[in-house]
């Protein structure tokens, strides 16, 4: 499960693009926090800080809780704007979270047991479809990472939703189908080949 992170912030006062270049200026990125029916709250943080938990690479499916104002408001990161040249967070949207609530998170898909897969040994590719799960779960609940195990795949294998074990009360938000998350994959240069020597076995039958 990930950890809770946490994060001071204060209140915003100003808004606009003046206000929140003033902000970026002094080392800030604005931020607003919305969402279990009340209003909106506009805040901003240390720049240094939320690069430093950018940095942890599961903020997005992590719990961070805001101090603001001599109080501390549960939260998932639901939207992070880059600067399209040096990357630097410009804006960030959080969804305030009620108790026990049940959250939409995108966690990473790692592959495991690949020693154990004879198309992979073989020189087949494994070829991800999906980096990454769309998962309703209890916000207390968020996993790291979902764990898919290849063991026994061959070449021309596809690993679909329904051959994944989510951790208990973890479901994926994608219900009506059973959508692919990798393939094991002949290589190029295997279907290179295998494509010449279809083409000389065709010159020499002509």
């Amino acid at each position: 499960m990930s950890d809770t992170l946490n994060l001071p912030a204060e209140t915003r006062e100003g808004v606009g693009k003046g206000a929140s270049r003033v902000l970026r200026r002094e080392g800030r990125v604005p931020a607003v926090i919305y969402g279990n029916k009340e209003e909106p709250l506009s805040i901003h943080v240390e720049a240094k800080e939320l690069v430093r938990l950018l940095g942890t690479g599961h903020f997005m499916n992590s719990i961070v809780e805001i101090e603001v104002g001599g109080k501390k408001l549960r939260t998932l990161p639901k939207d992070v704007a880059f600067h399209p040249v040096n990357d630097r967070p410009l804006h960030v949207d959080f969804l305030r979270l009620a108790r026990n609530a049940t959250v939409h998170v995108n966690v990473p898909v790692v592959f495991a047991n690949e020693e154990a897969s004879p198309g992979l040994k073989k020189g087949g590719v494994l070829n991800v479809v999906r980096h990454d799960l769309e998962l309703v779960c209890d916000a207390n609940s968020i996993p790291d990472q979902i764990e898919v195990d290849v063991t026994g795949t061959e070449v021309g294998d596809s690993i679909h939703i329904s051959a994944v074990k989510l951790p208990k009360g973890v479901e994926s938000a994608i219900s009506d189908r059973d959508f692919t998350i990798a393939t094991i994959v002949a290589p190029s240069a295997l279907l290179s080949a295998e494509g010449e020597e279809e083409g000389t076995e065709e010159a020499t039958a002509e």
